[in-house]
């Protein structure tokens, strides 16, 4: 789960990770006198929306008249801001972030992320702050510093004193990025985070280290231990079939294909993508299920696929261990029911896509007999690859 820029930055200060001082002004406050009120001349806009590129995409502005400063704000929220994460639809700005301008020496990349190749978190930093740290890794690798940190002896001092080095800090500086790095591991194992990122982490004209921005990223996974992180999820950032969907209990992720994939189970839904990319196809969507799926959530899962107007064809691929395949049958033609019902008034079963459909494992014969002769548009298939040929056929005709 993403949390926007002001939030983790309320996370950091109460983990002692310098940031500054800043005010959140969001939709529907009383933005002229919020700016009124406030004594500086120079002030950093910065739109909270979940991705990065903000300042590239007119998302951060810098506005050194006070009396411009509401109209900026103004300008800015309930604007859609689109960068290269976003896609092109972008993502809705509900708040903004003021900061005061400060001075800067110079910036830096501090970032926290779990390597699942060795299995540790691995600490990066970098000179080149500011910047996107993919084109660093590709173009100047040697710029990159990377220390792995072992979970049973944790972050070391030999450590953080290579960083602080390669980076010319002065002594005090070291003893700065000691406090920030340790405070950020704790802050990271505490709150279960998949990410943590500074960028940039800079040194003010007193010399100070300051986090400038941040970015967490937080393992959904372990979310059902957090209560107080919970209330950090703002819908409005995720496309809305994916907030959806992540309301009824269904992983899914939208995708730029044309063949809707219906599977319980996300390694099988990952080798379902695979082969159907294999063969020359484009999925539209990752969608798993689950592996204890009930006939609701695969009418409900049918419903979301069905919205999708780039969708030219269904591959429905249920393995039936815990879950009944005669229920995933029936939960299919429940869906068309209802669809046909809500759009047409009807009773029959319309489908406007072709859907096949791979039943395998508990009552899987009484699950194609369940969708037997039901409509043309209902395909039945016996294996993987024929399902997913037959699906990208469909999809280009």
């Amino acid at each position: 789960m993403n949390i926007h820029e002001y939030q983790a930055k309320a996370l950091f200060a109460d983990n002692e990770i310098p940031v500054l001082s800043s005010h959140l002004i969001e939709m529907g406050d009383d933005v002229q006198s919020i700016c009124a009120e406030l004594k500086h001349q120079s002030w950093v806009v910065k739109a909270q929306v979940h991705a990065g590129g903000r300042g590239k995409a007119g998302g951060v502005k810098l506005v050194k008249d006070s009396n411009l400063l509401a109209e900026t704000v103004i300008d800015m929220l309930g604007n859609t801001l689109v960068t290269k994460q976003t896609g092109q639809s972008g993502l809705p700005i509900n708040a903004v972030l003021l900061e005061e301008v400060i001075d800067i020496e110079k910036e830096f990349y501090l970032a926290l992320l779990v390597d699942r190749s060795v299995k540790q978190l691995a600490l990066i930093a970098s000179a080149e702050g500011g910047m996107d740290i993919e084109e660093v890794a590709k173009n100047t690798p040697d710029k990159i510093i990377k220390h792995y940190i072992h979970p049973a002896v944790g972050i070391q001092s030999n450590q953080i004193n290579d960083i602080g080095y390669a980076l010319k800090f002065t002594s005090l500086q070291i003893k700065q990025l000691s406090k920030i790095i340790r405070n950020l591991v704790k802050l990271f194992l505490d709150n279960d985070c998949s990410l943590i990122e500074i960028n940039p982490l800079v040194v003010n004209s007193d010399g100070n280290l300051i986090a400038l921005d941040a970015k967490i990223n937080l393992d959904d996974n372990a979310l059902f231990r957090h209560e107080h992180l919970q209330t950090l999820y703002d819908p409005a950032q995720q496309n809305q079939v994916e907030a959806k969907a992540k309301e009824l209990g269904l992983n899914y992720i939208k995708l730029d294909g044309n063949i809707g994939c219906i599977v319980n189970g996300a390694g099988l839904a990952m080798a379902t993508m695979d082969l159907i990319k294999h063969h020359g196809g484009e999925p539209a969507n990752f969608l798993d299920v689950g592996g204890g799926t009930t006939q609701g959530k695969v009418t409900e899962a049918f419903k979301l696929i069905s919205s999708d107007t780039s969708v030219k064809s269904i591959f429905v691929n249920i393995f039936g261990g815990i879950v009944r395949c005669d229920l995933i049958a029936q939960g299919i033609l429940d869906a068309q029911k209802e669809m046909s019902q809500e759009q047409m008034n009807k009773d029959d079963i319309t489908l406007k896509v072709p859907v096949i459909v791979l039943l395998q494992g508990t009552n899987a014969d009484e699950g194609k007999k369940i969708l037997e002769n039901q409509s043309s548009q209902l395909i039945p298939v016996d294996n993987l690859t024929d399902g997913a040929k037959k699906a990208i056929d469909l999809a280009s005709s």
